[in-house]
């Protein structure tokens, strides 16, 4: 039987990717080599793409979410004439300052053709769900003309064993997201082994059980996968394509084996897949013929490109700007505005009953300036109260700009990073404090990849009371605090909390993470400062009074009123002291050395926080007081637990006696 007639093109994959991986000595042939044929399908028939414009607004989605088989990746990108992927690129595969990384990395400035950074298993079909949330939301909103685009994801099979894919399927079955497609790899190897090792059920059964198009097909018959993807794509359904492969296909000592995942290749490898596979040019050699086809490939979507733009310049001016203003990601103008009278109207309201519902009302204030938000909350919207003046995003209504994610944090918080990643759409991720770590590894990827996340907390600590110490997060704040890029604000007022928002609305080079209490929280500032003091992440809330400063109390959200008590006890018996709120640790290391020393000052610091020490030392030195928490919490009313671990202004007092004089 003839070879097919692109079987040329999917060939030049593999030869490229074996070629790179030989030299690194190192890599993941596996995907490449095993889904070449199906990548071909994809990129020279049906992806609406365009080197030349990786940001193109209405291009096609990829995510590669097995992203140890990035040579994939890269692969395509180069033949198809992504100008930042070179030969040269491909022949620096993992080596240092080389864009043909260990995993495809999404770039902090200019796109070039990665939509994500992937690595850990099951984010990338999660950001997948998040871009087609986005598409089909942007869609209802600018109409197809604009918006209408697919997204594709290449998958394997621990992209579904990991517990963040089940929720994925779930969530876009229930959505019925018909523009989310996934190619999944299914060559039945793990890098154990058989993937009868560790799992039984048939899995594309749970796919059609969650609402969703399946097709299994020959992963290695071009024609069928791309039949398969034409079906897929008039499906009103998300679809997933079994595509049965065989792994690390052409690597005669490997194929179909645990090996072919990872297993070292050595030039007598691909020599013998050269033989095997009739492959007749030397490393990193791209016949002309196959070059010319994948670049023709590259170019197929140039009328349609050509067409959409010339769309957006038929719009009205205003329309014209909206529409490039939201897909920019740029906020409207004088939206501080409403911060700001939220702000000075705040000192002359009652508290809200909840620090989580200021956050509440904050954006609901600000649902008719950024329509381009839209939430995700974990099944709890009576307790955080984020919805409001929202409608739900539905399989039937795609204008609703809240997204009922169910008890899913996994799949939540990767989806927000997805739709970031789009662009387009500002998503909030809105759940508990305690469940930060069911997203932990959603906000590590946010933060790797710069994107504008807001992930929301409410109940931060002891004072959520009688739900236990399996919901007082103790530690959180500082393992959030410890994340690069990541910042981590814990306003103390209302005041506090609309500055807050603004410094994390203003801020687009990485995730904020926003933590609101549970219980109410009454003003700490009481004079209206039209200058954000909390943008600077901290400031001095009172200074001394009664003479030059011996004491600094340092402390962050509801513990500040704590602060702000003790200093008056200190205050009245003669002992200066200031009081400083820090509501953003980040933003105050960024500030400099002149301003930070202003604020600390010289002599006693004590800091308290319902929450471990760990991370203020930096600012108490060793020898600095702490009053919070050294173990886990307990189950009883907030103010019992205050009391019972010593959390008050009196112990605060006592504390910064102790550091004036250590003789007592």
């Amino acid at each position: 039987m003839s070879a097919h007639p692109q079987q040329a093109l999917a060939d030049a994959i593999r030869f490229l990717s074996i070629d790179a991986i030989a030299k690194a000595q190192e890599g993941h042939q596996g995907v490449p080599l095993g889904m070449a044929e199906i990548a071909t399908a994809l990129y020279t028939r049906h992806l609406k793409f365009n080197p030349a414009d990786p940001a193109w607004w209405d291009r096609d989605r990829v995510v590669l979410s097995n992203g140890h088989g990035s040579m994939l990746l890269y692969a395509l990108l180069h033949l198809t004439g992504y100008p930042d992927f070179p030969i040269e690129a491909i022949q620096r595969f993992r080596e240092l300052d080389s864009v043909c990384e260990g995993h495809p990395e999404r770039p902090h400035g200019q796109a070039n053709g990665i939509e994500v950074t992937t690595g850990p298993l099951g984010q990338g079909i999660a950001n997948a769900l998040g871009m087609a949330v986005a598409e089909a939301y942007l869609n209802a909103r600018f109409g197809s003309k604009l918006v209408n685009h697919f997204t594709y994801a290449f998958v394997g099979d621990g992209c579904l064993q990991e517990g963040v894919g089940q929720e994925m399927i779930s969530l876009a079955g229930h959505l019925q997201l018909g523009k989310l497609v996934l190619l999944w790899d299914d060559n039945q190897i793990t890098d154990d082994g058989s993937t009868a090792l560790s799992i039984s059920e048939n899995v594309a059964e749970r796919f059609r059980v969650a609402g969703w198009h399946v097709m299994e097909v020959d992963g290695h018959d071009i024609e069928a996968v791309s039949a398969a993807l034409d079906a897929a794509r008039l499906d009103p359904r998300p679809s997933m394509l079994a595509c049965r492969t065989v792994i690390a296909k052409g690597i005669a000592r490997l194929q179909g084996q645990r090996g072919g995942h990872s297993g070292r290749l050595f030039a007598e490898d691909a020599q013998a897949a050269r033989e095997l596979l009739g492959w007749k040019h030397g490393p990193f050699e791209v016949p002309t013929e196959v070059q010319q086809a994948w670049r023709a490939a590259g170019e197929r979507s140039h009328g349609e490109h050509t067409a959409w733009h010339s769309r957006v310049a038929a719009l009205s001016a205003a329309e014209r700007a909206e529409f490039e203003r939201v897909m920019r990601g740029e906020l409207p103008a004088n939206w501080p505005q409403v911060l700001l009278d939220y702000k000075q109207n705040a000192l002359h309201t009652p508290p809200a009953p909840s620090g989580i519902f200021i956050s509440a009302e904050i954006n609901d204030l600000l649902t008719p300036w950024l329509p381009e938000r839209m939430v995700g909350c974990a099944d709890l919207e009576a307790p955080t109260s984020h919805k409001r003046g929202l409608t739900a995003f539905t399989a039937a209504d795609r204008q609703g700009a809240y997204v009922h994610c169910g008890v899913r944090e996994h799949v939540m918080g990767a989806m927000a990073n997805g739709m970031a990643a789009h662009g387009g759409v500002l998503p909030l991720s809105v759940t508990y404090l305690a469940f930060a770590d069911y997203q932990r590894p959603a906000m590590r990827m946010a933060a790797l990849m710069g994107l504008p996340v807001k992930f929301v907390f409410s109940h931060d600590s002891i004072g959520i009371g009688k739900n236990g110490p399996t919901h007082q997060p103790v530690e959180i704040l500082a393992s959030l605090r410890a994340m690069p890029n990541m910042l981590v604000m814990r306003p103390a007022d209302a005041v506090e909390a609309a500055e807050c928002w603004e410094a994390a609305l203003a801020h687009t080079s990485g995730p904020v993470s926003l933590v609101f209490a549970r219980q109410s929280l009454p003003l700490v500032r009481g004079t209206h400062t039209p200058a954000n003091l909390s943008g600077r992440g901290a400031y001095v809330l009172h200074e001394a009074a009664c003479g030059a400063r011996q004491v600094t109390l340092l402390a962050t959200g509801s513990e500040v009123m704590l602060a702000v008590q003790a200093r008056e006890k200190l205050e009245a018996s003669g002992i200066a002291t200031a009081v400083v709120s820090l509501p953003c640790w980040e933003l105050f290391n960024a500030q400099d050395a002149s301003y930070r020393q202003s604020v600390l000052g010289t002599g006693v610091r004590v800091a308290v926080e319902a929450a471990v020490r760990q991370g203020w030392d930096a600012y108490l030195g060793l020898d600095g007081g702490f009053v919070g928490m050294t173990g886990f919490g307990a189950s009883g009313p907030g103010e019992a637990l205050y009391q019972l671990f010593n959390i008050t202004p009196d112990a605060v007092v006592a504390e910064a006696l102790r550091l004036l004089d250590p003789s007592h």
